[in-house]
């Protein structure tokens, strides 16, 4: 296993991280529980191979993953970091201590290694900043009483924001996405590594996007990797600005996988990450050409997410993957997908989308081939 410097910390950690959101889960009457006889072997092989960071939250695996992670870690506190994270709910430096000690409770710790503020953004911070006795006061409380170790933040807000937070000072290391489809953060982890923190990657292989095949990226590299979730997790990681790649493994063979990755040094040369990256540039182009998810075409009065759905649709054609691309349109059509719209056959051909969209593109015609490909 690789470990690396994280931030100024003191601390090194693996390359490879053990994301707990993903936990084995089983039924038990009407209720869903983490499979213990599962999860725990599987998060302690994880630490037998070297992985000394493991993430959970008080929501992740219907609010059992801190409880599972705090079974897991009998044996190996000494050996691992573990992470949880606070949602912030409301202003109450009181609620935000209480929450924390739920998690306390839950892992049966007297301590957590590295606290987030969990999915946060700048102008939420910037509020907490004016509070005399909220969230941010709490957090200084609580590293002051030894409750938690380091501060960290998660950030789903857009790239331009995040710089703000890092300059406050007040957090030592980042959760932050970054994949090979989504590099919108390279520079964000460029300039945190310049600043000091740790950084560390949620989505290496896209929240399973990139774990689906695709020829299409494996030909990027000479040397062509085993599988589309390798090269994707080989990519983030020879990112020298990266410190850890969250993986939600959720199976032995997944962790010795992935653990196996993390130990190779470098994981890609200069020479095939320079490659990736003008291949990836070009696709981008090409995927362009088809939507720029501009979003001037919303709403749709037929209550199609007309981006979302060609963004399905580049994944398809562009990047090759094809079987995430229909699983997830196939899901949005039933009704089960996370981004809630309706499938390309509710077009009536009204031609409002064609008025407002500044490529000029014929999207009804692209709608009605989105839904026979994809459908099919």
């Amino acid at each position: 296993m690789q470990y690396n410097e994280f931030g100024k910390t003191g601390k090194k950690l693996s390359a490879l991280g053990f994301g707990a959101m993903r936990l084995p889960m089983m039924k038990d009457g009407d209720k869903n529980i983490v499979n213990d006889e599962l999860a725990i072997p599987l998060m302690r092989r994880a630490m037998d191979l070297g992985v000394n960071y493991i993430d959970s939250a008080p929501y992740y695996c219907d609010k059992q993953s801190e409880i599972a992670v705090g079974k897991a870690i009998k044996g190996y506190r000494d050996k691992v970091y573990i992470t949880s994270k606070n949602p912030i709910e409301n202003d109450s430096g009181a609620d935000w201590t209480g929450r924390l000690e739920s998690s306390l409770k839950n892992m049966d710790v007297d301590y957590i290694d590295f606290y987030h503020f969990w999915g946060i953004g700048q102008k939420g911070f910037k509020h907490w900043e004016t509070l005399t006795d909220g969230p941010l006061q709490a957090a200084k409380k609580a590293l002051e009483q030894g409750m938690i170790k380091h501060l960290m933040f998660s950030y789903h807000d857009s790239a331009e924001n995040l710089k703000y937070i890092v300059d406050s000072g007040i957090f030592e290391a980042c959760l932050i996405q970054y994949n090979l489809l989504d590099r919108s953060n390279e520079a964000n982890l460029a300039y945190m590594k310049e600043k000091g923190l740790g950084t560390v990657v949620m989505g290496p292989v896209g929240g399973g996007r990139l774990g689906t095949p695709s020829e299409v990226l494996l030909n990027l590299m000479k040397n062509k990797p085993a599988s589309t979730a390798e090269m994707a997790l080989r990519f983030v990681l020879a990112n020298p600005n990266v410190d850890v790649a969250l993986s939600g493994m959720q199976n032995i063979a997944m962790v010795e996988e992935n653990a196996k990755i993390a130990s190779i040094p470098g994981t890609l040369t200069p020479e095939e990450l320079a490659t990736v990256k003008q291949m990836l540039e070009e696709n981008k182009k090409l995927a362009e050409l088809y939507c720029t998810s501009c979003d001037y075409c919303k709403p749709c009065p037929s209550e199609i997410n007309i981006p979302h759905l060609f963004n399905m649709m580049n994944d398809h054609k562009v990047h090759g993957l094809t079987d995430h691309a229909k699983n997830l349109y196939k899901a949005t059509a039933a009704g089960t997908a996370w981004v809630k719209s309706k499938v390309a056959d509710a077009c009536t051909e009204c031609g409002l989308c064609e008025t407002k969209c500044p490529q000029k593109l014929p999207v009804m015609a692209q709608l009605k081939e989105t839904h026979a490909v994809l459908m099919g």
